[in-house]
């Protein structure tokens, strides 16, 4: 029986030559990736907890200061310190103020055929590599820690077979709430999505980390892309060579199939308080809004600001809103300024942030008040997810967000 991707990755990492769905493997681990969102709780477990503290290789950790970025009270930058503190004692590769964790780590780390922990559930995003990312919590991040290695139980796979091209002006933002709201929240639990097919050709590493991302809100392990022309092409653009590039066999078996033709995806809206209800953007038009989002680990990227800027280039927010604007990366960041898409934004009134986890994160920034309405380019839309349990969050595209922004409801360009 053939293998498919993600199963040869860890087939590879357990040193075995095949594995199939329901085996448990001993892996060894690539990388693993920590935020501060967690770090600070295993660094106390590493600390009192363990008779022989030891890290098994520095070289394969990173640590990410971005969920609370600049700190926002006496509390965080305590915990923050105390990560820092640890990483320069350690020698592990610590990030701060420099983005999202998961655009850190595409942009500077991410190789095909590698199997990565991260402590935060949208390591899955590393698929759009052709990687095995998945996240985990503090305790199975420290046994990482010290041994190197975890245990996997091998997820099934599910096949989204992609045909077509989306029609200008639909994004993969709207293509993976689609198939969120078809496939359900939990349509996925513990598997893997793996996209295939012509129509996943034409989507670049953005679009494919969108929908990569957000595998985890259909209950994924992963989603994974084979590692094809464009990953080469962009990691030879970022100085890095694949560990391995598998490609599943023909005779791979999959739990499930779904087609989905991306010429007609059409704009969607994840209406509150789940991510899989999901309707045509029509039905959400009008609603009015209190804030918009533009940013995150799935609409942060240049190519999201790039199509922002363009639809309120001229334009003015609406008074009634306030408008954030956060790129997912000080890359991303220093590119949309040399492209001058930071003036758009703020000669129509947006508030440009710092890259970080932002409005999507709830936290530190964009907090929204009692029945407060958010249409947000973040990954959930939970109940008091970015604030005041009474307030609303809708999921949109970097277009509707930005759309929704001048008009001062839930709106799709052709309405400004």
């Amino acid at each position: 029986m053939g293998m498919t991707i993600a199963e040869k990755i860890i087939a590879a990492a357990a040193g075995v030559d095949s594995v199939k769905p329901g085996d448990i493997h001993t892996v060894q681990l690539d990388r693993l990736m920590s935020n501060d969102g967690t770090t600070h709780l295993t660094v106390d477990m590493y600390n009192n907890k363990l008779k022989n503290p030891h890290i098994a290789d520095t070289k394969k950790f990173v640590f990410i200061v971005d969920h609370n970025v600049p700190s926002d009270c006496p509390k965080t930058a305590a915990s923050q310190k105390k990560m820092r503190d640890f990483a320069k004692e350690n020698n592990i590769d610590f990030w701060e103020g420099k983005g999202v964790c998961h655009q850190v780590m595409i942009e500077n780390y991410v190789r095909p055929g590698e199997l990565i922990f991260g402590a935060d559930s949208h390591t899955c995003s590393y698929g759009a590599l052709g990687a095995f990312g998945t996240g985990v919590g503090c305790t199975d991040f420290l046994y990482g820690m010290v041994t190197g290695t975890s245990w996997v139980l091998v997820p099934e796979s599910v096949k989204f077979n992609l045909t077509g091209k989306l029609p200008e002006g639909v994004t993969a933002r709207d293509l993976i709430l689609t198939i969120i709201g078809e496939v359900g929240a939990n349509g996925c639990n513990y598997q893997v999505m793996e996209f295939t097919g012509e129509g996943a050709k034409t989507l670049s590493i953005s679009d494919r980390m969108t929908l990569c991302n957000m595998a985890v809100e259909a209950g994924a392990k992963t989603g994974i892309f084979e590692a094809d022309e464009k990953a080469m092409e962009y990691l030879k653009e970022h100085g890095r060579e694949p560990k391995a590039v598998f490609h599943s066999d023909p005779d791979a078996k999959y739990v499930r199939e779904y087609t989905f033709d991306l010429s007609k995806v059409r704009p969607v809206v994840a209406k509150p308080d789940f991510v899989d209800n999901v309707v045509p953007a029509e039905e959400a038009c009008g609603i009015e809004i209190n804030e918009a989002f533009l940013g995150s680990c799935n609409n942060g990227r240049i190519e999201d600001l790039r199509v922002g800027a363009e639809i309120i280039k001229g334009k003015k927010v609406s008074d009634k809103v306030r408008f954030l604007v956060v790129p997912a990366s000080q890359t991303i960041y220093r590119q949309a300024l040399k492209e001058g898409l930071i003036d758009i934004f703020m000669e129509a009134g947006a508030i440009v942030m710092n890259p970080n986890c932002s409005v999507c994160w709830g936290s530190c920034q964009g907090v929204i008040g009692e029945n407060e309405v958010l249409i947000s380019t973040g990954t959930r839309n939970f109940k008091g997810r970015a604030g005041h349990p009474s307030s609303k969050v809708y999921l949109g595209s970097a277009a509707t967000v930005t759309a929704s922004a001048v008009a001062g409801k839930i709106a799709l360009p052709s309405e400004i």
